[in-house]
């Protein structure tokens, strides 16, 4: 018996999918879905959908604000044991203020803390605050974690399509001329900065459903934290 093998190389697999594949739902198990909800929609949590199918089958789900990813739980719907969902990260600028604002809102939330290679576990955020340095925890009543991670600066290549790519041309400039007309008002009272950092924040924060007026406090709040990291300086 012989064998044959091919002498042609091997052809390269790309590296990128040219094909969307987003990340639209993860499902996690819980044992009183009323009492889930409340939790969560008490997280400030957007409610997208509620309703049952038949007795035995429940479907809600929750957004968390900004995501293009939501969560869902109910009867029916997975084998998933209550409190097994663990490590569920969620992305914040600035993870002091997200973390106050979740404990106002009544969450258990850890103190922030880093890993260190040595020390393991340290408490308070990265001393550089490198962009995923700095963490906190929190869980739902049925114990399924969640993990605050603070990213400023994605690496490269994390950029994905985001709503501003998918607007019509005329949509977005209206959208730029508003965003001049209110950085306007903000460089006249401000120091000197970077303003394409205060068009991204405030552009991004109208994407996710903020007021104007809410965008342009947004875009300064990003432009002062930046300021204020370590080893940055004013342009």
């Amino acid at each position: 018996m012989s064998t044959q093998v091919s002498s042609a190389p091997a052809k390269p697999a790309p590296s990128v999918s040219k094909i969307d594949e987003r990340l639209e739902v993860v499902r996690i198990g819980v044992t009183d879905v009323d009492r889930a909800k409340r939790f969560y929609e008490g997280l400030g949590w957007r409610l997208d959908a509620d309703f049952a199918i038949d007795e035995d089958h429940r479907i809600v789900q929750l957004t968390p604000p900004g995501s293009d990813c939501s969560i869902q739980f109910g009867k029916g719907l997975t084998k998933a044991a209550p409190g097994s969902a663990q490590g569920l990260v969620l992305v914040v600028y600035d993870i002091d203020a997200a973390r106050a604002e979740l404990v106002a809102r009544g969450a258990k939330v850890s103190e922030v803390f880093h890993l260190d290679a040595t020390k393991g576990r340290v408490a308070g955020p990265d001393p550089q605050r490198q962009s995923y340095g700095s963490w906190a925890e929190l869980a739902d009543p049925d114990g399924n974690g969640w993990l605050l991670q603070e990213v400023r600066t994605r690496l490269p290549g994390r950029v994905g399509k985001g709503p501003a790519l998918l607007m019509d041309v005329a949509t977005l400039t209206a959208l730029l001329v508003e965003t001049e007309q209110h950085h306007g008002v903000y460089e006249a009272k401000a120091p000197k900065h970077a303003w394409p950092g205060w068009y991204a924040a405030y552009i991004v924060a109208r994407e996710r459903g903020r007021t104007p007026d809410e965008a342009a406090e947004e875009a300064a709040r990003v432009i002062e934290l930046g300021r204020a990291r370590p080893g940055s300086e004013s342009p």
